[in-house]
């Protein structure tokens, strides 16, 4: 699909049923529609339609070399053209880690085009300047090291975090799978996205998300201790939300804990179908 001069790679699965918004999904930094397609099936049997989108620089999405298509601003605008593209009025947004922050500018820069919100292991931003600064030293080392020694270094270095220690437990056919999904990215892509839609540029979106007048739920593993606190203050901090902490899972609960996270998505959607709607805001 093409969208402001660049092609985007869309999944899609189901049909949309009256009532019932597609759920559109955002995977996180080195995915691509592969991180969901467990999830699209499911949820397409459960909701009716959905959709995934390898964001800029990854997947089969076009890699530009141009910084600029690399900013929370162009990819929401992206996402927002691809929309109209697919005439979606508005949909049930979920984003994963990358995807979430991606998926909290675009409900905040349109939210009548966001029914409701599943924010998993995503952080609205590092508040502190000196560690948002730290953030982006190691961001940049991590982009210089893709476009000097590639991407097998750097998926090496990648894997070996301790974010990902809990994933030790998955089965060798999942982790190799998506190691494959990792190894298939184009290094200036994944430097590019590094630099415009890494944790150390994102304002922080604290103050804003007080307003946000979206059901909302935040997710996060138990075994990932620093976004487990990062969703309780979540769940304080917006105005209509819910937790869910998932036990034997780490930062991506939708790989580890594939049924608790399917199931709860499901049912915080199926809640929400329950309701009136919500103003449509800007």
């Amino acid at each position: 699909m093409g969208v402001d001069g660049l092609h985007l790679h869309v999944e899609a699965a189901g049909s949309p049923e009256a009532g019932r918004p597609a759920v559109l999904l955002l995977h996180g930094f080195t995915g691509s529609t592969r991180t969901w397609r467990r999830h699209l099936v499911r949820l397409a049997q459960a909701r009716g339609a959905a959709l995934a989108v390898d964001l800029v620089g990854h997947g089969r999405t076009e890699a530009p070399r141009t910084p600029s298509r690399y900013t929370f601003s162009s990819v929401v605008a992206d996402l927002l053209g691809m929309l109209d593209a697919l005439e979606l009025a508005s949909v049930d947004l979920v984003g994963y880690s990358m995807g979430g922050r991606v998926a909290m500018h675009l409900v905040l820069a349109a939210p009548s085009r966001v029914r409701a919100l599943v924010l998993e292991s995503a952080s609205p931003g590092i508040e502190d300047p000196d560690e948002r600064a730290r953030r982006r030293v190691h961001d940049e080392a991590l982009a210089e090291l893709l476009e000097s020694e590639g991407i097998e270094a750097f998926v090496r270095v990648w894997e070996a975090q301790p974010l990902f220690a809990s994933q030790a437990r998955l089965a060798p056919a999942v982790r190799e799978a998506i190691r494959r999904e990792r190894l298939a990215q184009r290094p200036h892509g994944l430097a590019l996205a590094l630099r415009g839609l890494g944790a150390g540029v994102q304002a922080p979106l604290w103050e804003a998300l007080r307003g946000l007048a979206r059901p909302v739920l935040v997710m996060a593993g138990a075994e990932d201790a620093r976004y487990c606190e990062i969703a309780r203050r979540m769940g304080a901090t917006l105005p209509d939300a819910r937790v869910v902490i998932v036990e034997g899972a780490g930062h991506a609960v939708h790989l580890e804990r594939p049924e608790a996270f399917g199931s709860a998505v499901v049912a915080f959607l199926a809640e929400v179908d329950g309701r009136p709607p919500t103003s449509s805001g800007r």
